[in-house]
């Protein structure tokens, strides 16, 4: 078991299986050492995704968790593209969108469930890359909340 594997599992989290493609892009495109991940959902790893509007259907701690849940999906994303998570060296750049209502102003801390949990696989420094968190009206689906991010890797 890997280490970031054995994170996983003592923080009492499950990957969700890889998201497949839903259109016509890449889940993960390798350029150079980064790791370009497409906008993933908070996949559950009953395959369903977490739905509904912030400050309407969810509160901001539901939000919280689905932005966590996202950061599986994307984890799930890596391991089957890169067949170990040990290989990632450290968060580069998350970008958070939030399902919101008109009115909500919280979607950076609702996108933090994300980012908690890459500090809590990689610390404070490794695992905080830049980041932008903006709210929406519309997200595909009806999910929640959508996360696009890069990682450097390792050979």
């Amino acid at each position: 078991m890997s280490e970031i594997d054995k994170k996983i599992a003592d923080l009492g989290l499950v990957l969700p299986p890889a998201p497949k493609p839903v259109g016509l892009y890449k889940p993960m495109l390798m350029v150079g050492a980064l790791a370009y991940l497409s906008g993933h959902g908070p996949l559950k790893p009953d395959g369903t995704l977490i739905l509904g509007r912030v400050g309407a259907d969810l509160s901001v701690e539901q939000g919280q968790e689905a932005a966590k849940q996202t950061g599986l999906a994307m984890l799930a994303t890596l391991k089957a593209s890169l067949g170990s998570l040990d290989r990632i060296v450290r968060v580069v750049k998350i970008l958070g969108l939030v399902r919101c209502t008109d009115d909500f102003g919280q979607s950076p801390v609702v996108i933090n469930g994300c980012s908690q949990l890459f500090v809590d696989l990689w610390g404070s420094d490794l695992g905080i890359g830049v980041r932008s968190a903006l709210g929406t009206n519309s997200l595909p689906g009806g999910m929640a909340v959508e996360v696009e991010a890069i990682f450097e890797i390792k050979p």
